[in-house]
C-alpha cells in the first residue's frame, strides 16, 4: 500500500447537519399537510362540499303578507285570508295533459283553469310549481290527497290570497289586486325581484295601486339545497321577510254602504267630505262591481258583462268622471264679479226670459223670466240671465282664477287611479289646446257651468266645503299609515271678502228652506240642524230655436244618453258646516227632483249617524222617504248578509 492512499471501500453512510435539518423540514412539512388534509376533508368536510358545489346552493323568495286596509273606524276593507291551491310540477307529472285530466275528474277545473296552466307550464323550468287553481275547499283538497297516488307532480298548497270583504261597496276607490303582467313589468325601471315569482299578485287600481310600494312589503328569503336536477333536497337556512304596511282611510265604511245602496239603480256618483279636516268619507260610484272576481281570476262572461255595460261600471265616475257643473257653478261666477268690483250684491239685474249677446240669444231657465234680481234671489231662484251679464262684466280669465281657487280645473293629490283634474277654462287655454281665439258667447256659456266647463264630483265637493268654511280645505283619504296619522294639508282662508261668502252661504239656505227655493221639498230637520244647497243641471244636447218655438222635449221623452245630467251640492249644518255632500246622476234630468233627494238622505244619514227618524223629513215627503228608507234598508242588509258569508 502507497502511503497517502485514503481507502473509502470500507466506510459505511454518513448524515451530515445539513442533510438530517434537511430531513426533518420535509418531515414537518409532510406532517402540516397531512394534517390540514384531514382538516378539510374530515373536520370540515361539509362546509367545503358545500362552497366547492356553490351551484347547488338556491336562494329562494318568500312572499311577504300584504298589508291591510282598514275604514276610519278599524274594519277591514281589504284583508288576507288562507286559501288552498293545487300545484303542479311538470318533471314529476311525466304526461301533464293527462294528469291535468284525471285532476279534472275529482275537482271543479274549468277549461281556461287548464288552457292557463299549461301556457304558464310551457314559460316556467320543469321543477318550477305552477297553480292550477286557487280558493278550493278542504273538501276538494282531500279528495286530491286521496287520489294522490294517481297525480303525480300534484299537490296541495295553503297560502294568502286578498279578500275585499264589503265588495262592490269599495270597489272603486279600495281597487283590486291582481298577477303582475309583462306590462307592469315594462313601466318599471327596477323591478323587485319578487315580481318574478309566479301569480305574485300587485295592486291594480286605488289604493292597493297607489300604495303598492308600501302595502307589497319585504321578501324574506330561504337557501335550499338542490340536486342536479333543480329538485329541492333540504332548506339550510331561512329569514322570515316584513309584512307590507297597514293603511287606514278616512272612509266611514257604513256611510259608504249607504251612499251605494241609495245610488243603485243609477248611473251616478256621490262624494261626503268633512267640511272641517278635508276627510273624505264615502266615495260611492254607481253601478259598482265586485272586485273579488279579479282576484280570482275574472271570466270572459263577467269581464264582457262589465265592459260592455253602457252604465259603465268599472269607472270609478266620483273622481274620473268630469260634468259641466251647471248651475252649481253659479257662485263662482258671482264670486268673481263682486271680488273684481264690477258687482255688488244688491245690484238687481233684469231676466226677461234671455239675453242676448251678439245676436245670439242665451236663455234662462224660466221662458217669462225672474224680473229684477239680486245675488241673493238670483242663486235662490237660479235664474240663468243675472249670470250672463255678470260673466260679460268680470271676464273668463278671473272666472278661471276664482274656479280654481275653490278647487275646480286642479288635479287633488289622493292615492286613487286617474283622478281628474277638470277644467277652469280661459283664453290662453283655448288659444293653445283649441288654437282659436276665446268669444263672448263662450264667457256667457261658462257663467252657468256649461260650455268648456268641466268638473268632477269630488271637485264639485272641495267647492262646497270651501263655500262653506271659507277656508282652502283640501281632501284627505289617508287617516294613518301602520298607525301613524298622515298630517292635514291647506285649511288657510281663501282670503276673499267674508260678506259676498256669507251672502253666498245664505242664498244656498234658501235654495232649500225658502218655498220658493228651487230644492225647497228636499229640506230637512234634524234636531235643528238643516241644510244649504244648490242644484244644477247639465246639458248635453245643443235645443235649437226650432225645438223651443214648438216647446222643449221633456228629458223622459229622450233617449236615456240624450238626457241632461242632474247635480247637486249641500252642507249641513248650516250654521256650524261638518259635511259637504255633491251629487252627479248621469242623465237624471233636474237635479232638484232626481239628485237633490240622494244628497239630503246622505247628509242626513251622515248626521244621525244612522238612518234618521221619518219625523226629520217635511210631513209631504214622508211617505216617499220611508219607500227609499225600506228598500236601501234591505240592500243593505243583503249585500251585508253577502260580506259576512264571504267573511
Amino acid at each position: 500500500m502507497r502511503s497517502g492512499h485514503r481507502d473509502t471501500s470500507e466506510r459505511g453512510p454518513r448524515f451530515t447537519r445539513r442533510a438530517l435539518l434537511m430531513t426533518t423540514a420535509q418531515a414537518g412539512v409532510i406532517g402540516l399537510l397531512g394534517w390540514r388534509m384531514h382538516q378539510l376533508q374530515v373536520n370540515q368536510s361539509d362546509e367545503f362540499r358545500m362552497l366547492a358545489e356553490e351551484n347547488r346552493i338556491s336562494m329562494q323568495l318568500i312572499p311577504p303578507a300584504r298589508g291591510l286596509i282598514y275604514d276610519i273606524n278599524g274594519v277591514a276593507l281589504a284583508a288576507n285570508e288562507p286559501v288552498y291551491r293545487i300545484t303542479i310540477v311538470r318533471e314529476n307529472a311525466g304526461d301533464v295533459d293527462d294528469v291535468l285530466n284525471r285532476l279534472a275528474q275529482i275537482i271543479t277545473l274549468r277549461p281556461e283553469d287548464i288552457a292557463r296552466t299549461k301556457e304558464e307550464i310551457a314559460r316556467r323550468a320543469a321543477f318550477v310549481p305552477v297553480t292550477v287553481i286557487e280558493r278550493i275547499s278542504w273538501e276538494e283538497v282531500s279528495r286530491v290527497q286521496v287520489n294522490a297516488p294517481a297525480l303525480p307532480g300534484i299537490s296541495a298548497e295553503v297560502g294568502l290570497s286578498r279578500v275585499y270583504p264589503h265588495g262592490q261597496d269599495t270597489a272603486h276607490v279600495v281597487g283590486y289586486v291582481g298577477p303582475v303582467s309583462d306590462y307592469d313589468l315594462s313601466l318599471m325601471t327596477e323591478p323587485d325581484p319578487i315580481l318574478q315569482i309566479p301569480r305574485f299578485q300587485i295592486g291594480k287600481t286605488g289604493v292597493e295601486n297607489r300604495l303598492e310600494a308600501a302595502m307589497r312589503g319585504k321578501a324574506g328569503t330561504r337557501r335550499i339545497e338542490v340536486n342536479a336536477l333543480g329538485r329541492v333536497m333540504r332548506e339550510l337556512d331561512r329569514q322570515e321577510g316584513d309584512s307590507g304596511a297597514d293603511i287606514q282611510l278616512t272612509l266611514d265604511s257604513k256611510l259608504q254602504a249607504y251612499v251605494e245602496a241609495r245610488l243603485d239603480g243609477e248611473s251616478a256618483s256621490c262624494v261626503v267630505m268633512d267640511c272641517e279636516t278635508g276627510d273624505l268619507k264615502a266615495i260611492g260610484s254607481a253601478p259598482s262591481f265586485d272586485p273579488n272576481l279579479f282576484v280570482r281570476g275574472i271570466s270572459v262572461a263577467d269581464w264582457t258583462g262589465l265592459n260592455e255595460n253602457m252604465y259603465r261600471p268599472l269607472a270609478a265616475k266620483a273622481f274620473q268622471g268630469t260634468y259641466p257643473p251647471g248651475s252649481t257653478f253659479k257662485a263662482i261666477t258671482a264670486l268673481a264679479a263682486m271680488e273684481a268690483g264690477v258687482l255688488t250684491p244688491e245690484e238687481t239685474i233684469y231676466c226677461r226670459g234671455y239675453t242676448e249677446v251678439s245676436g245670439t240669444r242665451f236663455h234662462c231657465w224660466r221662458p217669462s223670466g225672474h224680473g229684477n234680481v239680486n245675488f241673493h234671489d238670483s242663486l235662490k231662484f237660479s235664474c240663468d240671465c243675472y249670470y250672463y251679464e255678470a260673466a260679460q262684466r268680470v271676464g273668463i280669465d278671473a272666472m278661471a282664477v276664482m274656479a280654481r281657487k275653490f278647487g275646480l280645473g286642479t288635479r287633488h293629490d289622493l292615492p286613487l287611479s286617474a283622478v281628474a283634474s277638470g277644467l277652469a277654462p280661459d283664453r290662453q287655454w283655448k288659444r293653445e289646446v283649441r288654437g282659436e281665439d276665446w268669444r263672448i258667447g263662450d264667457t256667457v256659456n261658462a257663467s252657468i257651468g256649461q260650455g268648456y266647463v268641466l268638473a268632477s264630483p269630488l271637485q264639485l265637493a272641495i267647492m262646497t266645503a270651501r263655500l262653506a268654511s271659507g277656508r282652502n280645505i283640501e281632501p284627505r283619504m289617508i287617516h294613518a299609515i301602520d298607525g301613524v296619522v298622515q298630517p292635514l294639508i291647506g285649511g288657510e282662508s281663501l282670503g276673499l271678502n267674508e260678506n259676498f261668502l256669507r251672502r253666498a252661504r245664505l242664498s244656498m239656505y234658501d235654495v232649500v228652506n225658502h218655498q220658493r227655493g228651487t230644492a225647497y221639498a228636499t229640506r230637512f230637520d234634524i234636531a235643528g240642524q238643516q241644510m244649504a244647497g244648490k242644484t244644477g243641471t247639465s246639458q248635453v244636447r245643443r235645443i235649437t230655436a226650432e225645438e223651443r218655438a214648438r216647446g222643449v222635449t221633456r228629458n223622459e221623452d229622450l233617449p236615456w244618453e240624450r238626457r241632461d245630467h242632474a247635480l247637486w251640492i249641500n252642507y249641513a249644518p248650516f250654521d256650524r258646516p261638518k259635511y259637504a255632500v255633491a251629487v252627479v246622476v248621469e242623465h237624471g234630468g233636474g237635479g232638484g227632483s232626481v239628485a237633490g233627494p240622494i244628497g239630503r238622505d246622505v247628509t242626513m244619514q251622515a248626521l244621525a249617524g244612522g238612518f234618521p227618524e221619518l219625523t226629520a223629513y217635511p210631513a209631504a215627503t214622508r211617505g216617499r222617504a220611508e219607500e227609499i228608507q225600506n228598500r236601501v234598508r234591505a240592500l243593505m242588509e243583503a249585500r251585508d248578509r253577502a260580506h259576512q258569508n264571504r267573511a
